[in-house]
């Protein structure tokens, strides 16, 4: 009897011990999955920084956060799913938008996130029937899509926007849209900011000239309910479409536009120079992000740190919210006159002052800084 108490004795301390070290494993392993998760979290670097191919991800309306990372993942585009969730959360980013984008594994968390917040498409930019303008767009971006996906050669796109009797019917057709684009001088297309960033089913156009009658008509149709409120600025529509090309691709957000409206206008009113990289890059044909000294001193009409004024006119086509940042700027009151984006964040930094400027730039890392107003080594 005793032996087989002693048996069974040996039994429950081995099972007890078995127990515990199972426990101990489990505890260790959820330590060690809890410090890598909080390592991964806040790590918000590219999946793979050399691969810089496209993918076609889609967010569904109404996916939760979990969801988006995971089609972020399941798309290849996505290092880490606790990156993502904690990089969204920590900064309190509710505006992330459904839709379909174009990301590469060589985009950070931030790029990506940035993205979301700027929106995408509603239709699949692989619907070989669409020609898709994004917003910002610039005619010869268009005119590449137009090349690409229809019949059409980019080289006719361009012809049509610059076709002088195409533009006269266009403005009798759409009154109060066109007038002050035709007293225009020195532009290079003279339909650039009046294409309407939208999608297109370009079967519906028998010519090329019929395609660019559709993107004017949908311009036509956004801004019209919008001509009184223009009117009362005392700008034109020329003008104010000028503005909203640049606030198109200075903001990411509705609020950071409607303040980056507010410098513009505010040096506008101070009959200084908008001095925005937009404008000399559109000037020097480029897609640089930085510009040297030597850039925006260009002679070129566009080039707005060099001449004062609007110059010939809109650089990209603009959206709505764009327009309408112009019609509503926000905080004016305060004077702001410069600004400086991270291009990381999408964050904008405003000042009153060149020094308070210089100060805000040296915050920002400069491989990730873009200058709205007044470069570093520019002046002002």
């Amino acid at each position: 009897m005793a032996g087989k108490r002693e048996i069974k004795r040996r039994t429950r301390f081995n099972r007890r011990r078995l127990i515990l070290a199972l426990m101990a494993v489990l505890v260790i392993v959820g330590v060690v999955r809890h410090i890598y998760i909080m390592h991964d979290s806040q790590n918000y670097a590219a999946l793979n920084a050399k691969d810089d191919n496209r993918r076609e991800v889609q967010i569904d309306q109404g996916a939760t956060l979990t969801q988006m990372a995971g089609s972020l993942r399941e798309a290849g585009v996505l290092r880490s799913k606790y990156a993502f969730l904690d990089y969204v959360k920590k900064n309190n980013y509710t505006d992330l938008k459904a839709g379909f984008y174009q990301l590469s594994p060589s985009m950070t968390v931030s790029q990506i996130v940035l993205a979301l917040r700027m929106g995408g498409t509603s239709i699949s930019v692989n619907n070989k029937n669409i020609v898709l303008i994004r917003e910002g767009a610039m005619i010869d971006d268009i005119a590449v899509e137009v090349g690409n996906k229809t019949p059409f050669s980019a080289k006719a796109f361009r012809d049509a926007t610059n076709n002088a009797e195409l533009f006269k019917e266009l403005q009798d057709q759409y009154p109060g849209l066109l007038d002050s684009a035709a007293k225009a001088q020195d532009v290079r297309y003279r339909l650039e900011g009046y294409l309407y960033p939208a999608t297109y089913n370009w079967r519906e156009a028998k010519t090329v000239e019929d395609l660019v009658r559709m993107m004017v008509r949908q311009t036509y149709r956004m801004l019209q309910p919008r001509f009184q409120k223009i009117k009362q600025t005392g700008l034109s529509v020329h003008e104010v479409l000028t503005l909203a090309a640049l606030v198109e691709r200075e903001g990411v957000d509705t609020e950071n536009r409607r303040l980056i409206a507010g410098v513009f206008l505010n040096r506008l009113d101070a009959q200084m120079p908008f001095q925005s990289d937009v404008a000399t890059k559109y000037a020097l044909r480029t897609k640089r992000t930085n510009l040297s000294t030597e850039d925006v001193q260009v002679d070129n009409p566009y080039n707005l740190y060099r001449f004062a004024g609007f110059g010939p006119g809109p650089f990209n086509s603009p959206s709505t919210e764009a327009v309408d940042a112009i019609l509503n700027p926000k905080s004016r009151e305060l004077g702001y006159l410069f600004f400086v984006a991270n291009l990381e964040t999408g964050e904008n930094y405003y000042s009153r002052t060149f020094g308070s400027h210089l100060t805000n730039q040296a915050g920002v890392d400069g491989t990730n800084m873009r200058v709205g107003n007044a470069g570093m080594a520019r002046g002002n």
